[in-house]
This record gives C-alpha cells, structure tokens and sequence, in this order.
C-alpha cells in the first residue's frame, strides 16, 4: 500500500537569521512544513531564537509553519507563538512539572485553532506520555537527543514508532505522527512504513546540492 508523507525542513542547521528565512522561501511549494526548532539552555545545551523570529518568517514566506519548542514551562509564551503564524506548535512533556500545566496548553493551543503537538526524548518511555495523546493532533518522535542536528537516528527509535502506530490503532486516534533526528533517503521509507506521518530533516536536506530532490527522496516511500 501506498503511504503519503510530509516533509518538516528543520531550521536547527542554521544559525544566522536572515538565511533562515531565506531557506523558508525557497522551500514554499518544495517541503510541506518549516519545522521550527526553538531551543532555550534550560532545556538543552544552546539558546537561539524566540517568536519573533517566528513572526518574522510568517510575513516573508507561505510556508507552514511547525514549530518545536525545547524549552522549559512554555506556558507565557505559547499565544506568542499563535499570533506568530505557527500551524503547530509542539512541546515537551520533560518541560513541565505539573502535567496539568501541559494538558492546560494543549487544550489552549488547539483551542485557538493550531495543532497541539506533545514531543518527549528517547529516555523518556511512551507509557508515560500516552495518556496525553488522546487530546493530541502531532505525537513528534525524536530520535535523537535535542539540541544538536546532524547526529544519527537511534535505533530503537524506529520501534518506538512503531509502538505509537499501534497505539494509534487500537485507540482509533487520528493524530500524526511525527519523526525528527537522523531522517535520510536510507531510512524514510522504513520510517514510513512503520506508521511516521511527517518526517523532519535538518542535515539532509540543507546540505544537498538539490534541495527539492532531497525532499522528493524522502517522499519516496512506496
């Protein structure tokens, strides 16, 4: 059976602002999400931008807008994010100590009509956060530690996508599921085959030569 796939072009290789959104208009009408990565060294081992860079990408581009947070307690700042332009907006179920604070967002987030994701690190098991993603859009897999791009896509990760695509089923839930860290032409097809929904590419795609072939390889899932 044929399996339809989107692509998230990652922005975390980057790190100077203007070509950020340099690489999100060149992307519109190629990959079908910007997956923007926001990180705080709270959370993980590096600052770098906010909503207002966001904002600055929503005016000069078309692009979706999927953006990751790896920040602590994003709570303040979620309805930034909304009136920044983000389509979805992910948070870490490591980031909040009250997990009510967490099932708070995620209602307000899908409340103001953008896509509630939930995302969680490798070390974290998914019975710990299943009960949330009942009330989820976008389940983001990473499978790799965040903060860094470039590195390899753990193995045991590919079965986790496969536990939630079970779970998915068994639940008769809708959400997607997403996959981000290590994703290449090597692996996309299986990571498809095994349940992923969309898939985020950093590396891969920001370094190829041709960039809309990198993105149609990783399409290539049949």
């Amino acid at each position: 059976m044929r399996r339809c796939v989107d692509v998230s072009v990652s922005t975390d290789p980057i790190s100077d602002y203007q070509n950020i959104v340099e690489y999100a208009k060149q992307m519109q009408g190629v990959a079908d999400f910007l997956h923007c990565d926001v990180m705080n060294e709270n959370f993980v081992s590096k600052n770098n931008y906010d909503y207002g860079l966001i904002k600055t990408i929503n005016r000069n581009s078309i692009i979706l807008l999927d953006v990751h947070l790896m920040v602590n307690e994003p709570t303040t700042d979620i309805v930034k994010y909304i009136d920044a332009g983000a389509n979805i907006i992910t948070v870490h179920y490591e980031a909040f100590e009250n997990k009510q604070d967490l099932v708070n967002v995620i209602n307000f987030i899908k409340q103001n009509g953008v896509l509630a994701g939930i995302s969680f690190k490798p070390g974290t098991p998914f019975k710990d956060v299943r009960s949330f993603a009942f009330n989820c859009d976008v389940i983001l897999i990473m499978g790799v530690e965040p903060g860094a791009s470039g590195q390899a896509a753990k193995e045991e990760m590919f079965d986790r996508v496969k536990e939630i695509d079970d779970f998915r089923t068994q639940n008769n839930l809708n959400f997607k599921i997403e996959f981000d860290g290590g994703v290449n032409a090597q692996n996309a097809k299986r990571l498809a085959e095994l349940g992923a929904d969309i898939l985020v590419s950093g590396k891969f795609v920001y370094t190829a030569k041709n960039r809309k072939d990198a993105v149609e390889q990783l399409k290539k899932v049949e």
